[in-house]
């Protein structure tokens, strides 16, 4: 009935120029591409308000036909299932899945013709290596479709949709390399634009804000470390960008820090939603309204394991593995993600079945190790760098446990003093035998996919020694 009550709704609203785009424009954009989204989206929107049991019902469904359709015909699973004596028809849990090894970057690399499907059609997709192990891997139509849904509907938590007027502030060289005639056409139909967020010069900060100013977006996108940059570039020279029409600032593919919000949401007056994914992850999870993070249940398995791989129960800390429901042509099936979360006990107070995502810590790269072996998240170093006078940007690298660099691009105010006020309380975090190495710099330029890291550990995090 609610449903129907809904419907109704939705068919008595005004023809606006974002119904006809969302309605319309894209759904016939995405079918000329092969894709299935709008049907996928519509799914979703009645599924999310499921209870866990029909959600896990409906994953235990559809896992057992993604092993079933693997184990015919993608070489490397037919292999492993006959290798196990594994029938995935006797499927019946989630849970089923720790009878299956771990898909690793490294296993994808050396057996990535063989994780096609027999007869699929494909793109390559890269990683953007912000890691040091980037990763070239295909995707299906079928998984594009599933994950441009999920982006889809959690857009509409917030009040907006596609066809809304957005700004995109991103780096891959996929959307970058792409501005030939056909997609300013779409673009501008959708009315999205995009922004280099690697060309973040001063100069491109002031520019960037002239063309928010101009577009007044209902929605950004883009990554946290990118929005806050131009949130507080905003802030130092005296722009006023409240009234700019920004409704919520949807951030994701890096770990979202308490300040970063703060400058965005202050600098737009809007709000600020969290998302969690990746290319090589799909969208994993979505922030409501509510707060709640929520796993996208209906096409990802979410578990959680110790450093043994062992699973951990909710609520405690671990390694993120995910099992990608639509990606048959190219299988992720406990695909390690080299992230640190927690699974909730709880579900979000917005009446969504959806599991919860409790916490996302960042990369396993994203934690330093003190002299003395302790594992510390990033926010140990990056609030001794940032909260000092005279910096504009900066970067820790810590080469190895005995050895760390800081970059930093000074300001007003950086004096011989500051330097050492950074010494020092490095120094106080990571060990007194530490040699800090402070050097100037006139940028700190981001990696190839645009991400700005604020921390780059290259010391293995023994996970066994992990403290909160």
């Amino acid at each position: 009935m609610a449903a129907r009550i809904r419907a109704g709704r939705e068919s008595r609203r005004p023809l606006t120029y974002t119904r006809v785009v969302s309605s319309v424009l894209f759904p016939l954009h995405e079918l000329a591409k092969g894709h299935d989204t709008l049907r996928v989206r519509r799914f979703f929107e009645r599924s999310q308000w499921w209870s866990a049991e029909q959600l896990e019902l409906h994953q235990v469904e559809r896992l057992r036909t993604l092993l079933t359709r693997a184990g015919r015909k993608v070489p490397y699973y037919r292999r492993l299932f006959a290798e196990l004596r594994l029938d995935p028809g006797s499927v019946r849990s989630p849970q089923d899945l720790e009878h299956l090894p771990f898909l690793t970057k490294d296993v994808i690399r050396r057996n990535r013709e063989d994780l096609k499907a027999e007869g699929a059609r494909l793109r390559l997709f890269n990683t953007g290596g912000s890691t040091g192990e980037p990763l070239q891997f295909f995707i299906g139509n079928e998984r594009v479709s599933h994950d441009v849904a999920a982006k889809w509907r959690a857009t509409r938590w917030w009040g907006v949709d596609i066809g809304d007027p957005e700004i995109v502030v991103w780096g891959s060289p996929i959307e970058l390399g792409a501005q030939d005639r056909v997609r300013e056409i779409r673009d501008r139909l959708l009315r999205t634009q995009l922004l280099p967020a690697f060309e973040m010069s001063e100069m491109r900060l002031d520019e960037f804000l002239d063309r928010i100013a101009a577009a007044r977006p209902k929605m950004l996108f883009g990554y946290p470390s990118a929005l806050s940059l131009i949130a507080e570039h905003a802030a130092a020279r005296g722009r006023d960008m409240r009234s700019a029409g920004v409704k919520v600032a949807f951030v994701t593919a890096e770990q979202l820090y308490e300040h970063q919000k703060k400058a965005i949401a202050e600098a737009f007056d809007c709000s600020v939603a969290n998302g969690y994914g990746g290319r090589d992850l799909g969208f994993v999870a979505h922030e409501c309204p509510e707060g709640g993070l929520h796993v996208t249940a209906e096409d990802l398995v979410v578990e959680i394991v110790d450093e043994n791989g062992k699973a951990v129960p909710r609520g405690e800390e671990g390694e993120i593995v995910v099992t990608h429901l639509a990606s048959f042509d190219f299988p992720f099936v406990r695909y390690r993600s080299g992230d640190m979360g927690t699974l909730s006990e709880w579900l979000c107070p917005c009446g969504r079945g959806l599991p919860l995502l409790e916490a996302v810590h960042g990369r396993t790269t994203d934690f330093v190790i003190a002299e003395d072996g302790t594992v510390m998240h990033a926010l140990a170093v990056i609030y001794a760098v940032r909260d000092v006078p005279g910096i504009r940007n900066f970067k820790v690298v810590q080469e190895d446990r005995s050895f760390t660099r800081v970059l930093l691009v000074p300001e007003n105010g950086f004096s011989h003093e500051t330097e050492e006020k950074i010494r020092g309380r490095l120094a106080e975090r990571l060990g007194r035998g530490v040699r800090i190495s402070v050097e100037r710099v006139d940028e700190i330029p981001p990696s190839a996919s645009g991400k700005h890291r604020y921390v780059e550990s290259r010391v293995p995090v023994p996970l066994a020694k992990r403290r909160a």
